[in-house]
């Protein structure tokens, strides 16, 4: 049984983080990224395996407040729209399913930028400065802050948990708010913690560390869930297992686990023999779900009709 970092988390929410924690080391749990309302990539798996992934992943970056639609690409309006309204479909399904949410927030920089300005080579937005008090970008940051709060509240108040993993891949540079090293990432994490859970009061939520830099870490008093992204650059039959250990030794070894994104999904024969404990497994969206240019057919098959693999009892 594992503690919540917030001590004030619902009652659900802590439900939910020990039902992960006793799952981690005898089954993993299924888990698919969608980033659209039709969720393709569940219709997808449903034809294949006649099943469900027990976890979903909704993306957030349509609800960022600072969206430049005038200096934007095709690919980026594009995306933005596609991503619209999202929410609404993760309370529908988390109302009529028994599965669990969780959340990735793609987000605009607060200030500055153009096309994708989540990427830190779209804009000058300084996360440093958000750590210095009167600073326009400090304003910026609690502004977004208080109108994603509004979201998140709407499952709060409908008593839905959220695994929430804001700061995503701080052990790289390509986002803002990791381009300025992994301790700038952890001290904003600190603060959006902080600020959620002592001013918003989102209690419903689970906080999901995702970085493998030990110097990144916000040590276990803000952290429920432990998590690493990882694409791997060609086919490989693996658990993931020597990611596993990495993780633990730059992190800690008193969390719950996860693999908050792969490209390739965990090799389920492996992970029934080694058990190595990650709690759950999610697959990115699009291309890396639907056809067979990243994960086969067969290889689907099998993670989703195996006694080891956690799949939904509800299919929506």
């Amino acid at each position: 049984m594992q503690n919540t970092a917030n001590k004030n988390a619902t009652k659900k929410a802590r439900e939910l983080l020990n039902y992960l924690s006793d799952t981690a080391g005898k089954a993993i749990i299924t888990g698919q990224h969608t980033q659209t309302n039709p969720m393709e990539e569940i219709s997808y798996i449903r034809e294949i395996t006649g099943k469900e992934p027990k976890l979903r992943g909704f993306e957030l970056l349509s609800y960022s407040p600072n969206i430049n639609y005038e200096n934007a690409d095709e690919s980026c309006l594009t995306e933005v729209y596609e991503n619209q309204h999202t929410l609404e479909t993760a309370m529908k399904w988390a109302r009529e399913s028994d599965g669990i949410l969780t959340f990735t927030f793609h987000w605009f920089s607060p200030t500055g930028g153009h096309d994708k300005s989540f990427y830190a080579v779209n804009t000058d937005f300084d996360a440093t400065r958000v750590l210095i008090e009167g600073t326009p970008e400090r304003k910026a940051f609690f502004n977004d802050m208080d109108i994603i709060a509004e979201q998140l509240k709407l499952f709060r108040d409908a008593d839905i948990p959220i695994l929430w993993r804001p700061f995503h891949e701080s052990d790289g540079d390509w986002f803002w708010w990791g381009a300025k090293g992994a301790e700038t990432a952890r001290e904003l994490y600190k603060l959006m913690f902080d600020y959620y859970t002592n001013v918003h009061h989102l209690d419903n939520l689970l906080w999901v560390w995702n970085c493998r830099l030990a110097e990144g870490y916000p040590g276990d008093e803000y952290v429920d869930i432990i998590s690493v992204d990882i694409y791997l650059t060609e086919y490989a039959k693996t658990d993931y297992h020597d990611d596993y250990i990495k993780l633990i030794k730059a992190t800690s070894e008193n969390k719950v686990t996860a693999l908050a994104e792969v490209g390739y999904m965990p090799d389920i024969h492996m992970l029934e023999q080694s058990h190595t404990p990650w709690a759950y497994y999610m697959t990115w969206s699009k291309e890396f779900c639907i056809g067979e240019q990243y994960n086969s057919v067969k290889n689907l098959k099998e993670m989703y009709q195996s006694r080891y693999s956690v799949v939904s009892d509800t299919a929506v």
